[in-house]
């Protein structure tokens, strides 16, 4: 697999690491208390609360929902977000795995910690999703000879679509998903391409998501770093082999 590096001119939009849990009928017991001694367990690296518009829904319509932001400073990335039955850790372009390899990890000890009664703490979903788009001017360009140029991924529409026809070949539009079976972690790899916007510029986004799920979980929190390490190492993989050669060379300049 890649050998982990940073790109200084990197296209990543955003990283994210979820972890879910269940929420019975009646709601989460221990939701209530949960936000506030969490905050109090990660405050010396993300000091800065802000209560999100949602944080006065209850908890029942709120479900997985973000509620609770905390910040390393005002404004700033990585952040921690917190809601019934969900957590997570977000990171932008100042994003390295180093440091947040570390964070995702100190944040799910802290998640157990924090939780009043860890016990009853039944994780349902763990995920790893980095978020990467780059300016692809989809109206002129060939989003298609795009992809399989610099991205090493061919999809081909049928000419015969468009003759004959008054339609286009060039797409307004475009979004693919596949997804694989892993075996390390035990889950799925997920692959998404999209036309986008980014900065009213047109882009062309891609995903690469692992999830582990249910009795594809492993022990947690021990064996959370180990996940987190396959996970990613997943990730960097397919990253590095998708941008090889012209976008790689691009996302390593200094300019």
């Amino acid at each position: 697999m890649s050998i982990t590096r940073d790109l200084p001119n990197k296209p990543l939009f955003e990283a994210i690491l979820e972890l879910r849990w269940h929420i019975p009928d009646e709601g989460d017991p221990h939701y209530n208390l949960f936000p506030g001694r969490l905050y109090d367990s990660v405050v010396e690296e993300y000091p800065i609360h802000e209560p999100l518009p949602t944080s006065s829904v209850p908890q029942q319509i709120a479900q997985r929902i973000a509620q609770h932001r905390f910040r390393i400073q005002e404004n700033g990335w990585p952040l921690i977000q917190v809601g019934p039955g969900v957590v997570t850790l977000n990171d932008t372009t100042g994003y390295t795995w180093t440091d947040f390899g570390e964070r995702a990890k100190k944040l799910v000890q802290s998640i157990f910690c924090a939780y009043p009664k860890p016990e009853e703490l039944r994780v349902t979903r763990l995920l790893l999703r980095y978020i990467d788009a780059v300016e692809v001017d989809y109206a002129k360009e060939d989003v298609f000879h795009f992809l399989g140029d610099k991205l090493k991924t061919n999809i081909v529409i049928p000419p015969a679509l468009f003759v004959d026809v008054p339609v286009s070949k060039a797409p307004i539009g475009f979004i693919f998903h596949t997804a694989f079976p892993v075996t390390s972690p035990t889950g799925t790899i997920s692959l998404r391409f999209a036309t986008s916007t980014h900065q009213d510029k047109p882009t062309l986004v891609w995903e690469i998501t692992v999830v582990s799920q249910d009795s594809n979980l492993p022990s947690l929190p021990d064996g959370f770093g180990e996940w987190v390490e396959s996970a990613h190492a997943l990730t960097d993989d397919w990253f590095f082999k998708l941008i090889e050669g012209e976008l790689e060379r691009g996302f390593a300049s200094e300019d």
